[in-house]
């Protein structure tokens, strides 16, 4: 998939959108988020390797029940380690020297680090995100092949696990990141969404299902709207096994490996996307919003899949807290259309 390369700019004024109102499940989020609910928060966001990882603990009161943090492995949530905390200041590195324990050279996984109270898990997850040598990508006639550059382990990257909503035109669409998958590409793109870049900015690419080809994308994330403009900066192309299917958001770029920026696009189905599978980075979810993709697929579209009219776009795109890890969302699966009726 290549971002699209017409020099045409979107025509006519930009109208002024009514901001749709937000899913109920978003509503929740963004209540949860706001302070409601316990968390374990970083000091900043960066930790060398063997020193230690200071955050704040904040038990909800009313709660009955010991705390304790739990280290979870990714998708199956599955408890690495756990240990008892209270109120205020802990290390999590003198929680859990394991963090450390392989030192330099190793190869060490991604894991949330959960606040239980009471056995119930509260609050948005805490993601510590190893940062190794990343491989390095070439491309192949074949596709996409991967060069190790060594195997250092420098330390962690912590942060609050977060969705990010998308607020369109047509609704909303709330993607769960993945930073188990692709820990670089899921940070790009909440960092853009945080800093406010996917602001009034058109899906310019639509590709919904063709004669003898299944749904495909709808790419957007190019504030000039031609589909060449980005961030001022690319991001190296990452591996990720992250199935591209309905729903699964991954970079768009051109037939360079490392031509990643902003754009990104939304799969239509696995039957048109499983192609891309290993040769792009598919780095997120949507776990809310079917039908409002459905919508922006639905869309007209003239030379070069470029909307008809007046695009889609999204209106702002904003961070809201995740629930607990245990709690999180499942991915959205394609809708199946009613039946049609016969009289």
């Amino acid at each position: 998939m290549q971002h699209y390369t017409s020099t045409t700019t979107p025509g006519g004024p930009r109208a002024r959108v009514a901001r749709p109102r937000l899913a109920a499940a978003v509503l929740a989020l963004a209540a949860f988020g706001a302070g409601a609910g316990a968390q374990v928060t970083p000091e900043r966001l960066y930790y060398g390797i063997d020193r230690p990882i200071p955050v704040t603990i904040d038990v909800p009161g009313g709660v009955e029940g010991d705390a304790e943090v739990r280290l979870l492995e990714p998708n199956s949530a599955r408890v690495a380690a756990r240990a008892a905390v209270s109120e205020g200041r802990a290390d999590l590195a003198a929680l859990f020297p394991q963090l450390w324990a392989a030192g330099a050279g190793a190869s060490p996984s991604l894991r949330y680090a959960q606040l239980f109270v009471g056995d119930e898990p509260v609050g948005p997850a805490l993601v510590l995100q190893p940062m190794v040598s990343p491989q390095v990508a070439q491309s192949t006639g074949q596709g996409i092949s991967w060069q190790a550059m060594g195997n250092t382990y420098s330390g962690i990257r912590a942060y609050v696990d977060q969705h990010v909503v998308l607020e369109t035109s047509a609704g909303d669409i709330v993607i769960r990141l993945r930073p188990d998958e692709a820990p670089n590409m899921a940070w790009n793109f909440r960092h853009l969404a945080e800093g406010g870049f996917y602001t009034d900015v058109i899906f310019h690419r639509i590709i919904n299902d063709r004669p003898g080809r299944p749904p495909f994308v709808i790419q957007v994330g190019d504030p000039t709207g031609t589909g060449t403009g980005g961030p001022g900066y690319m991001i190296d192309l990452e591996q990720s096994s992250l199935r591209h299917d309905f729903g699964v958001l991954s970079m768009a770029r051109s037939q360079m490996p490392d031509s990643n920026g902003s754009q990104v696009f939304l799969c239509l189905s696995r039957e048109g996307t499983s192609f891309l599978d290993g040769n792009y980075t598919a780095f997120g979810e949507a776990v809310d919003g079917a039908q409002v993709i459905l919508d922006i697929a639905a869309v007209p579209v003239g030379a070069g899949d470029r909307p008809t009219g007046e695009p889609p776009r999204i209106i702002r795109a904003y961070l809201a807290d995740a629930p607990p890890y245990p709690n999180r969302p499942a991915k959205l699966e394609r809708p199946t259309p009613a039946p049609q009726r016969r009289d």
